[in-house]
């Protein structure tokens, strides 16, 4: 008996396909209407920030930023990794604990350096050094 996979079952997506005839132009998921407002807002936020006016120019160009942006996002969600389970990864990943990197300067202190006397040399044996014989 051959049991089939349940991959299709997760994979249908959620989409607001409208009422009869008047179905929007293009297919979006409901999380990509969320994503694209917040993302909508936060430009507008930081455009007001910037010092760019509220017009009709720079509503449009927000929109076509959240536009792209929200695709851009959305690439990396999907059945297998909903939006919150990606938002959690992400928040894992900059909380995580990570190596120090900084540089330490060390500073020595010459008389806390350990200093052990030199061993004696014999005499004659200054400047030789030791050779092998060849044979």
């Amino acid at each position: 008996m051959r049991l089939g996979v349940d991959d299709d079952v997760y994979r249908v997506d959620s989409v607001w396909l409208g009422p009869r005839r008047a179905t929007l132009p293009w297919r979006a998921r409901y999380v990509a209407y969320a994503v694209g407002l917040v993302v909508f807002v936060l430009l507008q936020v930081v455009e007001r920030r910037v010092g760019i006016d509220l017009g009709f120019w720079a509503v449009m160009w927000s929109l076509l930023g959240t536009v792209a942006i929200t695709r851009g996002l959305l690439r990396l969600i999907d059945y297998e990794r909903p939006l919150l389970a990606t938002l959690t990864a992400i928040a894992n990943e900059i909380g995580a604990p990570r190596a120090d990197r900084r540089r330490h300067t060390h500073s020595l202190v010459p008389g806390r350096v350990p200093v052990q006397p030199m061993p004696e040399r014999r005499p004659g044996t200054a400047g030789r050094t030791r050779t092998r014989r060849k044979g």
